[in-house]
């Protein structure tokens, strides 16, 4: 080992070298390091830009996807017993399409009665809230004794300028419904062939083990996913129509087919069940404790549903982190709206596969607290 002059010097002008330094170096960032990392945020800033421009493309093409992946089993199923391809693709298609339409007209027949009746609920609305004044007079006397403004600025009924824009908002247009429609149908028939020129894209074998592996896992999660959350969705629907009848509701399989189609939207869908039903009861009941017996036991019942019964059911594989679904629900909600909202579940469990595979556990971790 060569010597230095200085180490000769420190050791009285003997050759031995000085003992190697132990102490470990803080990791260095290099600019490379650096440069990767700001063009894979810029990457992921461009694609989140294009895919909210492009909604009207990438949201039925993305949902036909899924939903098709989804619905794969189902034709795997009807080609092994000698069902074509093709002809098992407009089937499942066609049968998922007369449930929505079925749900859709028991939601839509109390709405559009509703919805001609709007001045007279906001009147009757109103008068069931005087129950409010004596609260709102006591607080007035409140803010009159520490010195506050000495009058509550007037109450005033919303106005209902918001039905027809969030209409709009809710329901795709007749362009993107045929987009998804026909790109479900050719999806579905013709995922074998997608699949395996996939799949053959690698020329490594490793790589195309993995990626085997990988869209298996997810047409097997994702069918599994549509299947269970619609049979506990269609369970959900029939409780609350029997509670909603009990309670003595109007139109209680509304309601139902209502709370089941929400219930495809964690976390906020039986928030929004509960306002529905709240209003629902006070302007159907002459009281408001009465107006308030069906929300009530709405919400025992989801309670015991989200937190017991549809953990039970899903097991520990789907299950997913609660923090995860909430950001991955108001992520896609914010990008594309209600559809969006029921694509993050799906999403979400993709990712978590995807990071399975590319990122196993046997790769470097942090260490331990």
């Amino acid at each position: 080992m060569r010597v230095l002059p200085s180490e000769r010097l420190l050791n009285g002008g003997e050759s031995t070298p000085l003992p190697e330094s132990t102490t470990e170096l803080p990791p260095i960032i290099r600019r490379t390091e650096a440069v990767a990392f700001a063009l894979i945020s810029l990457l992921l800033i461009a694609v989140v830009a294009v895919l909210y421009v492009g909604k009207a493309f990438f949201l039925p093409v993305v949902m036909a996807f899924v939903v098709g992946t989804m619905l794969s089993p189902a034709a795997n199923l009807l080609e092994r017993l000698r069902v074509p391809r093709s002809l098992a693709a407009a089937l499942i298609v066609t049968a998922v399409s007369t449930g929505v339409a079925f749900t859709v007209s028991l939601i839509a027949s109390p709405i559009f009665d509703w919805s001609t009746r709007l001045p007279e609920l906001a009147a009757r609305l109103k008068d069931k809230l005087q129950v409010f004044d004596r609260p709102l007079a006591l607080w007035k006397e409140m803010q009159t004794m520490v010195g506050g403004p000495q009058a509550l600025p007037p109450f005033h009924m919303p106005t209902f300028d918001w039905v027809q824009p969030t209409l709009e908002f809710l329901s795709p247009t007749f362009t993107e419904f045929l987009l998804f429609f026909v790109a479900l149908i050719l999806f579905i028939a013709s995922w074998r062939d997608l699949r395996r020129a996939l799949i053959m894209t690698f020329a490594n074998h490793d790589a195309r083990l993995r990626t085997l592996r990988i869209v298996n896992e997810i047409e097997l999660h994702l069918g599994n996913y549509l299947l269970t959350v619609t049979v506990i969705n269609i369970g959900v629907g029939i409780a609350t129509g029997v509670i909603c009848a009990l309670a003595g509701m109007p139109n209680p399989a509304g309601l139902g087919a209502l709370a089941a189609a929400l219930n495809f939207i964690p976390i906020i869908g039986p928030i929004v069940m509960f306002v529905i039903l709240v209003l629902v009861g006070i302007l159907a009941f002459p009281s408001l404790a009465a107006g308030l017996v069906a929300p009530l036991a709405f919400s025992i019942f989801a309670f015991l549903e989200g937190h017991f019964i549809t953990p039970t059911i899903i097991g520990r594989r789907l299950a997913l982190n609660a923090l995860a679904v909430l950001l991955a629900l108001a992520f896609w909600s914010w990008l594309w709206g209600p559809m969006g909202a029921f694509l993050s579940s799906p999403l979400l469990i993709v990712a978590l596969i995807l990071k399975e595979h590319l990122m196993p556990n046997n790769s470097p971790q942090l260490p331990p607290d």
